[in-house]
């Protein structure tokens, strides 16, 4: 090689300094910033609009006939037993006292919601953003919570009991200021229970 070659960029040292140099790549759903969502479809009663179905395509990958949007619904009480939710849009909902056990919400935009008092029990939820959520005396025993975030939610008295979080997301969660108390039901303290 000449002197002139060797000061001369070379191909693969020019993608490496573009990777370094460009946006971080796309956050799994639970960790985006912003999201953009379309406005409420008001032309259907709440009757209609505001009910809970499992996927019929059966994947656990949002993939839905339509958009599946809860937002500002009233749906306290109610049974998702056993439901793949995956892709719900849920914002100013009331879902305190639902039964999520054995659910799937995967990619759920669960921002602002009040979750007081449900039950995750063996559910697995990938990739939800609970943030600024009420999650107050929920139960997440034995549930699998991946690429979860939990920012601004409350989360006091929630029992995560044998819960699999992962090491990134288990550090975000025991930074939440909430993480204190214990659960009403089952008397266990909510930061041990968190592995905190």
């Amino acid at each position: 090689p000449t002197a002139q070659s060797s000061k001369t960029p070379t191909l693969s040292s020019l993608i490496a300094l573009s990777l370094l140099l460009s946006p971080l790549t796309a956050h799994a759903d639970g960790d985006t910033k912003t999201f953009k969502l379309p406005p409420i479809d008001r032309s259907q009663p709440s009757s209609t609009r505001c009910v809970l179905k499992s996927s019929a395509i059966g994947q656990s990958n949002a993939a839905r006939d339509s958009l599946f949007d809860l937002r500002e619904c009233s749906l306290s009480g109610s049974n998702a037993k056993g439901m793949d939710l995956s892709g719900v849009i849920l914002e100013n909902t009331d879902l305190s006292n639902t039964d999520f056990t054995d659910a799937v919400i995967s990619k759920g935009y669960l921002h602002t919601t009040n979750f007081k008092n449900s039950d995750f029990t063996n559910a697995v939820i990938d990739r939800g953003s609970f943030k600024g959520s009420d999650l107050s005396q929920a139960s997440f025993k034995n549930t699998v919570l991946t690429g979860t975030n939990f920012d601004d939610a409350n989360v006091e008295g929630a029992d995560f009991t044998e819960s699999a979080i992962g090491d990134f997301d288990a550090r975000r969660l025991c930074k939440n200021p909430t993480l204190k108390g214990v659960n009403d039901k089952t008397g266990v303290d909510t930061r041990e229970s968190a592995g905190c």
